[in-house]
Formats: structure tokens, sequence, C-alpha cells
């Protein structure tokens, strides 16, 4: 078992170049597993993802496009581009101010739980919010981390998508630090109607250190997982 994680922040780069180089590293990680059932001694890599993309808006596999109000025009009118995906979930976004991370790792070298793994994903981030005094809750049935959930002000911070084949996952979590939250109100976020959306530059009325926001994320996702972070 390997519990070396290797951490890359790739800074601001295209959602697709990005989704390509996911596709590399799973890749890498599944080959090397195929390979060990000849040569059992080899240890499988892991890698955690930073990334802040260009406006983009994503859906998953079995998301509803009618979740997307807008049209090819208007979405190039707002710098923002479109791709269907292969995680789970509906419709997000992502866009500058908001933390993307995308853990790819080989869950058998931390445990074989898929349902685990979610909630330890939204485990670091209640974590990590906790530190600012925002008080991060999960939803019954919904990934993801929301606040003041079971009121009428229940608002999500925190989406989630991942896919995972042999236990290798991709995709992960998109915090919403100091993101421009109007750019949500073109679509109906995660194919949940009614539910607002927010961000911790709202929550706190001020600008947040997101390069702070990530040393704890890091911090937590050590913690929890067991793990060791190396560049």
């Amino acid at each position: 078992m390997n519990k070396e994680i290797q951490l890359q922040d790739l800074g601001n780069k295209d959602y697709k170049d990005t989704w390509d180089y996911q596709e590399m590293l799973f890749k890498k990680i599944v080959d090397v597993k195929l390979e060990k059932r000849n040569v059992p001694e080899l240890v499988t890599p892991n890698f955690f993802l930073f990334v802040e993309h260009p406006h983009v808006y994503t859906l998953g596999k079995s998301g509803d496009i009618s979740n997307l109000l807008l049209s090819e025009k208007q979405l190039e009118a707002k710098g923002a581009t479109f791709y269907k995906i292969n995680r789970g979930g509906d419709i997000t976004y992502h866009g500058p101010g908001q933390i993307v991370g995308y853990p790819i790792l080989d869950l058998e070298n931390f445990f074989s739980d898929i349902h685990k793994y979610l909630r330890f994903l939204e485990e670091v981030i209640i974590l990590t919010l906790a530190e600012y005094n925002i008080i991060g809750t999960r939803s019954e049935g919904e990934t993801g981390v929301w606040l003041d959930v079971g009121t009428p002000f229940a608002r999500k911070i925190c989406a989630m998508g991942v896919r995972a084949s042999r236990w290798v996952t991709m995709h992960g979590f998109a915090l919403n630090v100091n993101a421009n939250l109007g750019y949500f109100d073109n679509i109906i976020p995660c194919g949940i109607k009614g539910k607002a959306v927010t961000s911790m530059h709202v929550e706190l009325g001020k600008e947040v250190d997101e390069e702070e926001v990530k040393r704890k994320i890091v911090k937590h996702f050590a913690n929890l997982f067991e793990a060791q972070f190396i560049n």
C-alpha cells in the first residue's frame, strides 16, 4: 500500500486540458495495477490536483441538459464553455475564485469503499470550513457540503462529483471561496431546484486567502486518509 500522494497545483487551467491530464494520470495508475498482477511488489501512485478553471459548466453522465439555462450563443457571450463529462452528478459551474480539487487515487491504497470516500471528501471540506467558523453539514441524499440544511436558507458551498473504476478515482470537489455566484444563475445547480449556493466570501463578508484554504484542505485530507503529501 502506498499512502504517498503527489500534490500538484496547476494554477488557472482550461477545463478540457485538465480533464485530459486527469485521464492520463488515471490511466497511469490503472496500467500499474494491471502490471501488478504479474509483479506484486509494484506500488500504484496517487495524485491530488488543485486547479482553478476559466468559466465552465460541466454536466455529469446522468445529468439533464435542461438544467443548463443558456444557449450556445449566451454561453459564448458570458465567456463560458460547456462539457458533458464522465463523472457522477448533474450540472455544476467552475470558475475563478473557486478551489477545485481532483484526487486521483488508487483507493486500494487506503480503503475499498466509494461511499466512505465521498463522506471523507465531505468531511475534509467540513473541517476546513470549521476553521473559518462556517458550519458545513451534509444534506441527506445530496452529495456535497451545505449550510443551514433543513431550513429555508439551505445553500450549497461545495459541489462534488467523482468517477471510479478499478478503485481508481478522478474528478472531485469544487469549493466556492471567492467565486462570482452570478454564474450559478445560469443553471439549476446539481439539478436541485430551489436550493441556493454560497461562498466563503459571502458568508464571511470578506475576501478569503485561497492559498491558506488549500493548505487547510491538504492538512485535513492527509489526516483523514492517513496520507503523506509530496511535491
